[in-house]
């Protein structure tokens, strides 16, 4: 990361070549929704860190898993509506929480955190940065190695 300490009477702006990714991996069991969202959210903008700057994409990749064990309070898992819109007149679809989760559970955490990130070109580069599994297993152990588990 940087050499030397941060001098308290400069601006202090994280440059391209400091940036130091890690890559995070969150167990989703047991786990509600918006406040596991939340928490992703803010490893992915980075905004965790000490060197935490706004017009640079400072956050970690965020590997989820066991997303179909994710928990809904109160009567989300029926009345909470995701929608799609094909462009077409009456082309609007919803669809309920539960049957999302049961389809594509991946899904509803994609969707929150997606909703929690900035609408810019950085929050769309951003969420490239999560990773959701339904299961235990994951591809990225080999990133994961090397980092303390949060």
């Amino acid at each position: 990361m940087m050499t030397k300490d941060i001098n308290m009477n400069k601006a202090f702006f994280l440059r391209v070549e400091d940036k130091a990714p890690r890559w995070r991996e969150i167990d989703a069991t047991g786990k509600v929704l918006g406040r596991l969202c939340t928490e992703i959210a803010t490893a992915l903008r980075g905004k965790d860190k000490a060197t935490y700057t706004p017009q640079t994409d400072a956050g970690d990749y965020v590997i989820v898993t066991n997303c179909e064990k994710i928990v809904l309070t109160g009567n989300k898992m029926r009345a909470k509506m995701y929608a799609s819109f094909s462009g077409y007149r009456g082309g609007l679809k919803e669809t309920a929480a539960r049957d999302v989760m049961a389809k594509n559970p991946a899904h509803l955490i994609e969707a929150a955190v997606k909703g929690m990130l900035p609408k810019t070109i950085m929050g769309r580069a951003m969420i490239k940065k999560l990773r959701v599994y339904a299961g235990n297993e994951h591809p990225h152990s080999a990133q994961v190695i090397g980092f303390p588990v949060k």
